[in-house]
Order: C-alpha cells, then sequence, then structure tokens
C-alpha cells in the first residue's frame, strides 16, 4: 500500500515561518513532501538571469535545513511541475497539493492554471492560499484598503512543531549557482539570500539602520546602507509581507524602545511603503495583461516596440555621457540593486530622453533587479513612462537629480571611473570643461567618456508634445476613469480627479 501524502509545492513563498501552505498541509497528520521545482523553461524567460538563481540558492539552502529541522528535508527537482508529481504519484499516494497563490509573470500564471487543471484530471485536490495581501478575483478596488489591513492583523501562522517524513524519497541536489541553465553570468555581487540574512537585515534595519532612512531613501551613495534591503526577501518569499509588517509595528509600540523622531518618522514611512508594495501587486493580478500592455490604450504605439538600438545600448551599458544616469545603471549591473529614485531617474531617462518603449528596457532591468517582483516592475515601468492615464507624467532631469543626490560626485566617481580627476563643478556635466580642463582631468569628453547622447531640453520638449498628442484623443479621459476604477489607488475621495499621487512611486524596492 502507497504511503499517503501532502505535496507542499514552494514557489516566492520560501520559508517555514507564517507559510498557510505548509501549516495545512501539516495539520492533517499524514507525510508533507516540502517540494521545490528547478523549471528550465521558466529560466529560458526573458526577464529571469543568473542574479536572481545566486539568491534564491541561498534561501533553498536555508529552507532545506529548516524543513529538515521540522521531520523532512526539502525535496528539489528538475523538470515540469506535472511531471514531478506525476512522478511521485506513481510511488506515494497523494491526498493534496499545497501552494500560496503566486501574482507573477504571464508565464506562472499560466503554469499555475495548467497545473490546475491537470490536477482536477487527475483528481488530485489542489488547495492555494493567499499571499502578499493580494486578493484573487477582487470585484472592487473599493474596499482593498481594509481586506489587506484585516490580512495584516491576523496572527502570524507558526511553522507546523513537526513534519511526518516520507519513507524512501531522495532529497535531490540543488543546482549550484554556476549551472548553465541559469544564463549569462553574474557581473559583480549578489545581496546574501536565506531566512538567515532576512531576520538579520529586519533586526539591523528596525534598531540601527531605520534611523538614516528618510534622510538618505534617495541618495544613491548611502541609501544600501539605511535602507531596509528586505525586498529581495520579500520577492522570493524568505520573508513575509506580515512578518515584516508586524515586526515594525511591535518595534514602533514597544515601551522598551525609545526612538527618536528621525527614527519613528522612517519607520512610519516605511511600513506605508509595505503598503504601497502589496497596491502594486494587486494591479497585477487583477490585470496580468499589464506586463505586456499599455494600462491605457492611447500610449500602446506611442513609442516604437523596438527602439534605437544604439541608444538602447548606451543606456543598458551606462554610457549614455549624463554622469549620474551611468553611474547608476554601472551600480546597479554589479550590485543588483539601487534606491528608488534612481530606478525611476534611470526609466525615466530611457522612456524620455531616449522615448525607448517600456517593454523593450523593462527585461534589462528585471534581470538586473535581484528584487525584481513582476507585480511592482511593470506597474512603476508604466508609470515612470507615462503611459497608465491615471498617474502624473514625471520626467526627472538628470542634472538635476545628480545635484541634488550626489552633490560632491562621489557616486559618480565610484561607478564612472573615466570621470575620477573631475572637478566638483564640472562633475554634473563634465561636457561644459574646456579643453584645458579636460586636458588636466585625464578625460577627454567623446574620447574617455562619451558626449551626451540627447539634449536634455530639446528631448523633453519633443516627449511632452507627443505625450500631450496622445492626451488628445476621443475617450481619452473616458478610459483613464476605467483604469482608475480598475486599478488605481483609493486613498482619496473618488469625486476627485482620478490621478495617482506621485508619492507612490516611492513604493519601489524597500
Amino acid at each position: 500500500m502507497k504511503q499517503p501524502i501532502n505535496i507542499v509545492w514552494y514557489k516566492r513563498d520560501l520559508r517555514v515561518d507564517d507559510h498557510a501552505a505548509l501549516h495545512r498541509a501539516a495539520a492533517s497528520g499524514v507525510a508533507v513532501i516540502p517540494l521545490y521545482v528547478v523549471e528550465p523553461e521558466y529560466w529560458q524567460q526573458k526577464f529571469s538571469s543568473r542574479r536572481h538563481w545566486h539568491f534564491i540558492y541561498d534561501c533553498l539552502i536555508d529552507l532545506r535545513q529548516q524543513t529538515a529541522a521540522l521531520g523532512q528535508p526539502l525535496v528539489v527537482r528538475v523538470g515540469e511541475i506535472q511531471n514531478i508529481v506525476s512522478e511521485l504519484h506513481k510511488d506515494y499516494s497523494i491526498n493534496g497539493v499545497y501552494a500560496h497563490e503566486e501574482s507573477g509573470n504571464q508565464w506562472t500564471y499560466s503554469r499555475d492554471k495548467a497545473f490546475i487543471s491537470w490536477c482536477r484530471q487527475h483528481k488530485l485536490p489542489f488547495y492555494e492560499y493567499q499571499n502578499n495581501a493580494v486578493v484573487r478575483r477582487l470585484k472592487s478596488r473599493d474596499h482593498w484598503a481594509q481586506l489587506r489591513q484585516a490580512t495584516m492583523s491576523q496572527p502570524l501562522i507558526p511553522p507546523p512543531e513537526q513534519i511526518v517524513p516520507v519513507a524512501g524519497l531522495a532529497e535531490g541536489k540543488i543546482p549550484l549557482p554556476d549551472d548553465p541553465m541559469f544564463g549569462d553570468s553574474v557581473q559583480g555581487t549578489v545581496q546574501q539570500g536565506g531566512r538567515f540574512a532576512a531576520t538579520a537585515a529586519l533586526r539591523s534595519f528596525l534598531t540601527d539602520r531605520s534611523a538614516g532612512y528618510v534622510k538618505h531613501i534617495s541618495r544613491p551613495g548611502t541609501a544600501d546602507q539605511y535602507c531596509s534591503r528586505l525586498s529581495p526577501h520579500l520577492t522570493w518569499g524568505s520573508l513575509s509581507v506580515r512578518e515584516v509588517v508586524k515586526a515594525t509595528n511591535s518595534f514602533l509600540q514597544s515601551p522598551q524602545v525609545s526612538l527618536h523622531h528621525s527614527q519613528r518618522r522612517s519607520l512610519s514611512a516605511f511600513s506605508s511603503r509595505l503598503s504601497w508594495r502589496c497596491h502594486f501587486i494587486q494591479k497585477l493580478e487583477d490585470q496580468p495583461q499589464i506586463e505586456f500592455q499599455c494600462m491605457h490604450s492611447a500610449y500602446e504605439t506611442i513609442r516604437p516596440l523596438e527602439g534605437d538600438l544604439s541608444a538602447y545600448t548606451a543606456w543598458a551599458e551606462g554610457n549614455t555621457g549624463y554622469p549620474l544616469v551611468d553611474a547608476c545603471m554601472r551600480s546597479l549591473i554589479h550590485r543588483g540593486w539601487i534606491t528608488f529614485r534612481m530606478r525611476a531617474m534611470l526609466v525615466s531617462f530611457a522612456s524620455y530622453h531616449l522615448w525607448l518603449d517600456w517593454r523593450q528596457t523593462g527585461y534589462h532591468l528585471a534581470r538586473l533587479f535581484t528584487d525584481y517582483e513582476p507585480g511592482i516592475h511593470y506597474s512603476q515601468l508604466q508609470m515612470q513612462s507615462g503611459v497608465t492615464g491615471i498617474n502624473a507624467v514625471r520626467i526627472y532631469n538628470p542634472i538635476k537629480q545628480s545635484h541634488d543626490q550626489d552633490s560632491d560626485g562621489e557616486f559618480i566617481r565610484r561607478w564612472v571611473p573615466e570621470l575620477r580627476q573631475v572637478p566638483n563643478s564640472w562633475i554634473h556635466e563634465p561636457w561644459l570643461m574646456s579643453k584645458t580642463l579636460q586636458t588636466k582631468a585625464q578625460c577627454m569628453i567623446g574620447t574617455d567618456y562619451p558626449e551626451p547622447i540627447v539634449d536634455h531640453a530639446r528631448a523633453i520638449r519633443a516627449a511632452r508634445e507627443k505625450l500631450s498628442q496622445a492626451r488628445k484623443q476621443q475617450d481619452y479621459k473616458t478610459e483613464a476613469n476605467q483604469v482608475f476604477n480598475k486599478l488605481g489607488s483609493r486613498n482619496r475621495p473618488q469625486s476627485r480627479k482620478p490621478m495617482e499621487k506621485p508619492s507612490s512611486q516611492m513604493s519601489l524596492f524597500l
């Protein structure tokens, strides 16, 4: 007689704490297989990269240790989920498959639908549980904030006291970070993944680093120290959003903790961004097409899908001639993370100065971001490209941002060494230096460092004119209202103009 088992299918929820699927599967009393499937087809998609796998690998190592301590080590297989479960079904009697809902790319959405259909065909019960406070089949955004609050207020789900092990089951090897399956090699470093790194980062942020959060959140040279750096842990699920919300609230309310006004203000701002994070993921859940289509159809063909290749390459490699833009891109390539304002500036520059479509630039950024979260990524790309119809158009001036966020040029010089000898007075606009100064600074513009590939003022005038023409289309406002009703924030009375605050852009990666 086959041993009865439950399967917990792990995806982007790599933890045992606050894990509804694991808790329910173990509560039945039958043996549990905690299963992670490495899907080769997923790693062939344009948005995936070896950088993601490096982080996931760390998470899986920790997760295997955690599930082993409960009684059954994590089982890892390579292939398609249907085939893997089908093979397990030959040797065991599967009572049910348990998983969290995943609000991800169209690829994962289609995979989930296909697997659920397969389970029905084979009369295997499939149980899904809410994740990230995202509501599946939400009828209206009007009361979503209250639903999220209710979810966040619920107690954390403890790990099971034990997992009944499965007899005679091989754990399977976790593919190494250098496995060719995961694409091109990583340039630079990858943030440490896994549960232990996650809880350490959360603890250090709450007790210490958060003191400078608001002050430094926009500054590329210091933001990585004072920001939480929890975004990849939330993306891949080594922490749940509810864990972070509750830990933050508990710290704020603890009578044993004496907080300076600046730290209290910072943690309140951080809490707000956690809410915005859920809001954006809910958008993708409600409208999966935003991975591929503009929210407002008036902008669907406003830019060519494949723009100027030389301009794209210069932007993607950090060779635009605008020092802060180039420093940010090179830093991102090397480290896989950069602060929200600089992410917004990179997208803004590509979208308005270079007139590149967000679908062309988005995959490049997705591969670079360790914390690539589809629900946030595509909404933010569209917001920063001005194609939603409901958000204020915000065009970043790369020269002003350079003066404001890196006034002494320290960050620029670190990542654009060609400009290392350029004086502070010229570091933000080195093309204005005389030939004599260029020689003295050992940086000839056009030879050692590129001239600006576009003129800022001229490019922005042209962009604004094109956007203005799009807004003049018939029924533009009607469709904008429809977009707002479907996807817009409800943080203001609906009688007001359906325009989301620019501050919602600050939800970009914690």
